[in-house]
């Protein structure tokens, strides 16, 4: 089993974790309905991908 010879100090251990970053999530424009949505998914908005009808949206939600 591998064993440090010496103790990490404890600004050594949290130096690691100073660059993590959140990502902000990418949102691209819907060509149809122009809501913002995720790339190359279904638009929650409108139900289209690629310029068809995937997902058949109620009246009474849009």
């Amino acid at each position: 089993m591998a064993v440090p010879k010496t103790k990490k100090s404890k600004s050594k251990t949290n130096s690691r974790f100073a660059n993590y970053k959140a990502a902000v999530p990418t949102l691209v424009e819907c060509p149809h309905c122009h809501a913002l949505m995720a790339p190359h998914t279904v638009c929650k908005a409108c139900g289209y991908y690629n310029g068809t009808e995937v997902v058949k949206q109620d009246e009474e939600k849009a």
